[in-house]
């Protein structure tokens, strides 16, 4: 039977299977990023084309053009923030609204307001976006990951991200440049003036000393030298009153950090930064810490030799020696029990002779008495008790220091002696020989060193020998110029003569009526006490050097004199 043609029969397709478009609809982010620099030109009322403002009117304008293709936006700003740095409030809150899957599109008036650092911006673009399927917009660069996403590895992204990154590299040169000229300069370039000062109301780079404040600096460092704790000295100013330097700034309308709290008090932290700071001196020190780079934005402390020291930029509220006695005593082990206010007198000061370390302080029954840490706290095998009873220990202090008070005070008389007679003053052998012997040690060196070349091309030492004997001889020859110099500037010193307000014997002079021992009169005049296992002692003073010049320079004119006389 044949087959009979279906004459009605009409093609279709079901619907399943015709294709449609759908337009898919985004959650938008509207990234807003202003950064310092952008601010302070818009402070100043310059024209400024990366504005809050006009961010926000060229993306609400795209928004507008496209309200299609969004069911919803939203705005995030950072106002005044680095494009360097991803720890911005604003882009944090938009990443994590990424990650919650509450945005899908990021849009941006230009790839700097992103980030101006490279490596974050390729990072986002190229691998986070990507993951987390984000649509990403840059509307300067005609960037649209979704509609073109060739735009995206277009090279112009790299180039300009690169472009963007150097902007920043050379505009942290510049104002590090401009810093560290305004540092050497001795210009004050902090955002507060240190506690105890105000700037200058007629130039904000000069300090000027705020009276209330400076009394209170005065009284820190006053109290410390006499022995009380930095603990102590915080407690005494708490319990009388006396503000904080934040509190005190509040106090007075000045502007305080945000992380200073409503009732901030003085803290043992505190009184070290006090205690610590150069600028009471006079002296401007500044760079003491630093930014790590324009990218990582970690604040490190820079070592000392690299501050920027600047002397006699403002009026000092503490004396330079007072300062000096200060930190010579910051260094010392004076640890105080933990409800102790008041340091020790000898707190810092007692040596073991034997082992060199510090001496405890112990008390049986009414006596207080000192020994040896090593013997005490470590091995008895180690070192011996080298104990002393505080009393003895005091009385010979205070007897050491009123037979050294009485030497300065007859020298003090024989040098206004000297110095009045028609004698010229003589130069002193023993320098003469210390100098010529040194002036030879280093002639023998240098020629050593000049000999070590042809040694080497003669093939007796081996380029290994020539170079590490080369560097051991500019070694010793540096030690003996320092030397060298040392010495001759000590023997011109000496032939300059001495005068009789040397401040090594007006330091000891002042205290010509001394009748008991006190921690100040310790910090001022004693550099450390070493106490024997016999029970003897010896006191080393501050000021031995310049004693010891001090007594040269009397035997020498004495001899002259005498021989004069015969």
């Amino acid at each position: 039977m044949s087959r009979q043609k279906n004459r009605g029969y009409q093609e279709f397709s079901p619907s399943y299977l015709t294709p449609t478009r759908t337009v898919r609809r985004w959650k938008m982010a509207s990234y807003i990023r202003l950064s310092k620099e952008d601010l302070q030109k818009i402070k100043k009322g310059l024209d400024c084309s990366n504005s809050v403002k006009n961010q926000r009117d060229i993306l609400n304008y795209f928004y507008q053009s496209h309200v299609e293709e969004f069911e919803s936006v939203t705005e995030y700003v950072d106002d005044g923030h680095t494009g360097t740095d991803t720890d911005r409030e604003q882009f944090q809150a938009m990443m994590a609204d990424i990650m919650n899957r509450k945005i899908n599109c990021v849009v941006v008036k230009d790839l700097s307001r992103l980030a101006r650092n490279y490596s974050d911006a390729g990072s986002l673009i190229d691998n986070l976006f990507v993951q987390m399927g984000i649509r990403f917009i840059s509307l300067a660069e005609n960037v649209d990951s979704f509609l073109d996403p060739d735009s995206v590895s277009d090279i112009k992204v790299p180039i300009t991200n690169v472009m963007n990154d150097n902007y920043c590299f050379q505009t942290s040169k510049k104002i590090r440049q401009v810093f560290d000229y305004k540092r050497r300069s001795g210009q004050y370039i902090g955002s507060m003036a240190p506690f105890g000062y105000v700037k200058d109301s007629e130039d904000k780079h000069k300090l000027v000393v705020d009276p209330d404040a400076a009394e209170t600096v005065k009284l820190i460092y006053s109290m410390f030298l006499q022995g009380s704790s930095k603990r102590a000295v915080s407690l005494h100013l708490n319990e009388h009153g006396i503000p904080s330097p934040s509190a005190y700034r509040r106090m007075k309308g000045l502007p305080v950090s945000s992380a200073v709290g409503n009732n901030p008090m003085w803290s043992a932290r505190m009184i070290h930064e006090v205690l610590t700071n150069e600028i009471y001196t006079g002296d401007l020190v500044q760079g003491r810490h630093r930014v790590k780079s324009y990218k990582v934005h970690q604040i490190e402390a820079v070592p000392e030799e690299d501050w920027v020291r600047v002397p006699n930029t403002h009026e000092a509220i503490i004396v330079r020696e007072m300062f000096d006695q200060v930190q010579g005593l910051l260094k010392r082990d004076t640890r105080t029990s933990p409800k102790g206010r008041e340091v020790h007198l000898f707190s810092g000061f007692l040596r073991c002779a034997d082992c060199g370390k510090a001496l405890t302080r112990s008390l049986s029954g009414k006596y207080v008495y000192y020994a040896c840490s090593t013997y005490k706290n470590r091995s008895r095998t180690a070192c011996t008790m080298h104990s002393i009873k505080h009393n003895r220990l005091e009385a010979a202090v205070l007897f050491a220091i009123q037979q050294q008070v009485h030497l300065a005070v007859s020298y003090s008389e024989i040098i206004a002696l000297i110095n009045t007679a028609p004698v010229k003053k003589c130069q002193s052998k023993r320098l003469d020989d210390l100098i010529a012997a040194k002036e030879r040690e280093l002639a023998k060196v240098t020629r050593y060193k000049q000999g070590l070349y042809q040694d080497w091309k003669d093939g007796e030492i081996t380029r290994e020998d020539y170079h590490n004997m080369k560097a051991d001889y500019e070694r010793q020859t540096a030690t003996l110029t320092a030397v060298l110099e040392n010495l001759t500037a000590e023997r011109a010193e000496l032939a300059n003569g001495v005068d009789h307000s040397h401040p090594a014997l007006v330091a000891f002079m002042k205290y010509q009526n001394i009748d008991k021992l006190t921690r100040d009169i310790l910090v001022e005049l004693v550099d450390h006490i070493k106490v024997y296992e016999n029970g003897n002692i010896s006191v080393r003073f501050k000021f031995a050097d310049e004693l010891r010049k001090i007594v040269e320079y009397i035997e020498l004119n004495t001899e002259a004199t005498t021989a004069l006389a015969v």
